[in-house]
């Protein structure tokens, strides 16, 4: 009996204390959340006063020279340059050249035998001078009535064809020498005296390498870029730490269809002989140069969709402090690291390189970690006028220009030639 009355009791307890912790908990929370709306409505002022600004890191805009250029791999070639072939077959009597000289133009180098076509001028000459005779007899008997003019006419033909037949053979026997067709210098032969050579048979290649062609292809979009007149620094690995200076000359007008690149011609100035044709030549080419280009370190930029933002530092309302300010900007030349500004900014002002992402509106009063001092602009590329009047170009050795020695003379890149 009494086990039957204390099952109640303590289902009667238990419901009562579950009623009273769901009432304590009820009434906590509801402390809780008012607590937190007037926290809200009112700002707890020591939160506030405790608040700190974002960190970031800062740089300046700085000026410095920048040059606008592309790199690109190309190929020297001589100004001029040929392989002698002598025209008609023959048997070689003279070589007036060694291998390597340096010769001029129409300068006799090989002399195939032309005892038959020599004979053949003194045949000529014969009877260019018997036609001329004639002629000269006819003309005073038609003047005595003594002949017809018939006649003056037929001597006048025949001393015609008698001037040919010798002009033929002169022409025949000057095919047998083989001149210099420019100046320059020759090659290595690969022809003896007694040698009895075909017609179109190599003798000796000539070269005109006082002035060498640097030929570079660049992409198609820098067609619009490239002009008659500029620079490019032309860089060699068969001579290390030697710069040369070329003059574009001339722009291919076609774009090639399969690689979508122009072809470009510059011209270096070698009369000192240092450069060969062949060789594999580095090219910077230069497009422009800018002596106060606005700089900032890349990472300052902040991309948003298709615009380009840096956020600028600017005095706050209190002294000692720096607030936030978003602005558009336009760049141009980008350098690894570095960003030329061409609007937005100005040279002094302040960016924001580091912390981007803590700054969430314009205004943020933010705490500098750090105002590195102005980076020192770096040395100017080499350039040298289009007109380069009497030196070799610029040669620079490392990181120091050396002037090259003036020679006599005008610049060959700058003589036309066709």
């Amino acid at each position: 009996m009494a086990k039957k009355i204390i099952y109640p009791m303590l289902a009667v307890m238990g419901i009562v204390g579950a009623s009273g912790a769901a009432w304590w908990y009820q009434n906590k929370s509801h402390s809780a959340v008012s607590a937190v709306a007037d926290r809200a409505a009112n700002g707890p002022p020591s939160a506030a006063a405790s608040a700190k600004p974002p960190a970031v890191d800062v740089a300046q805009v700085t000026v410095m020279r920048l040059t606008d250029d592309t790199q690109a791999v190309g190929s020297l070639r001589s100004r001029q340059g040929v392989m002698l072939r002598p025209e008609v077959s023959g048997r070689v009597t003279q070589l007036n050249f060694r291998d390597g000289d340096r010769v001029r133009k129409g300068q006799l180098l090989v002399q195939l035998d032309d005892q038959l076509p020599l004979a053949q001028v003194q045949q000529s000459k014969a009877e260019l001078s018997i036609a001329v005779a004639n002629h000269n007899r006819n003309k005073d008997l038609v003047a005595q009535n003594f002949i017809s003019q018939r006649s003056v006419d037929e001597s006048a033909a025949n001393l015609e064809v008698a001037q040919a037949k010798l002009a033929l053979s002169q022409a025949t026997a000057a095919r047998l020498k083989i001149v210099a067709p420019f100046d320059g210098i020759v090659g290595i032969r690969t022809v003896n005296v007694g040698d009895y050579l075909k017609d179109g048979a190599d003798i000796v290649n000539i070269e005109d390498i006082d002035a060498v062609f640097v030929d570079f292809r660049l992409p198609e979009r820098f067609q619009s870029k490239v002009r008659k007149g500029q620079t490019a620094a032309i860089q060699l690995d068969a001579l290390p730490g030697l710069k040369f200076v070329a003059v574009i000359q001339a722009v291919d007008p076609l774009i090639d269809a399969n690689g979508r690149s122009v072809g470009v011609r510059g011209c270096i100035d070698n009369r000192r002989l240092l450069l060969r044709p062949g060789m594999f030549a580095r090219v910077t080419a230069v497009f422009g140069e800018r002596d106060k280009a606005k700089v900032i370190p890349e990472e300052a930029i902040v991309p948003q969709g298709g615009q380009t933002y840096v956020i600028r530092l600017k005095p706050g309302t209190t002294a000692g402090t720096q607030v936030s300010q978003r602005v558009e900007v336009k760049f141009g030349i980008r350098r690894p690291g570095q960003v030329e500004i061409l609007e937005g900014l100005d040279e002094g002002d302040t960016v924001v390189t580091a912390g981007q992402q803590r700054i969430q509106r314009d205004g943020t009063e933010v705490k500098v970690m750090d105002l590195p001092r102005p980076a020192v602009a770096p040395a100017a590329s080499v350039s040298v006028p289009a007109s380069l009047p009497s030196t070799v170009g610029a040669v620079a050795v490392g990181a120091k220009e050396v002037v090259a020695k003036t020679l006599q003379g005008p610049n060959p890149c700058l003589e036309r030639r066709f």
